[in-house]
């Protein structure tokens, strides 16, 4: 078992999360480029497993119909993804104070990712995310359907 620990910029959310991580996979939805200003980098563990040292500062934003973002409201960080349904809360390694030792496993969202750079890692690449990607012991299990590569 895996533990991180994490903060917010100014340092008013601080965390540590401790179980079965995903690997990373990057969001390029435009929802994640806008509350980030690029796309996002993040792994997820279960809700149980993240403690919170401080969360004086967390702030929970409804993003869309299914689910929320977890954010600083002191500096503005964004920390959290949460959808509505499942049993996983993303976390973004940005976020993650020190070494993450989880490799970078997918891009997802291709269909909304900007114009202005590209992808040249050799993670690989979906259209969309749905039920191609699953957790699987701190893993990815993909499909092909829906590759972009």
């Amino acid at each position: 078992m895996n533990l991180l620990s994490g903060s917010c910029m100014c340092g008013s959310v601080r965390y540590e999360a401790c179980g079965k991580f995903r690997n990373i996979i990057g969001c390029h939805c435009t929802d994640c480029r806008k509350s980030s200003g690029h796309y996002t980098a993040a792994t997820s563990v279960r809700p149980e497993d993240i403690k919170f040292l401080d969360s004086a500062g967390l702030a929970w934003y409804r993003s869309s119909a299914s689910a929320q973002r977890g954010f600083c409201r002191e500096c503005g960080s964004t920390l959290f993804w949460k959808p509505d349904i499942g049993d996983r809360v993303s976390i973004f390694v940005g976020t993650v104070d020190g070494a993450i030792d989880l490799p970078l496993s997918a891009h997802i969202y291709l269909v909304e990712k900007g114009t202005y750079y590209e992808i040249s890692d050799h993670a690989a690449q979906y259209l969309t995310a749905g039920a191609d990607l699953s957790v699987d012991n701190c893993g990815l299990q993909s499909g092909s359907d829906s590759s972009a590569s």
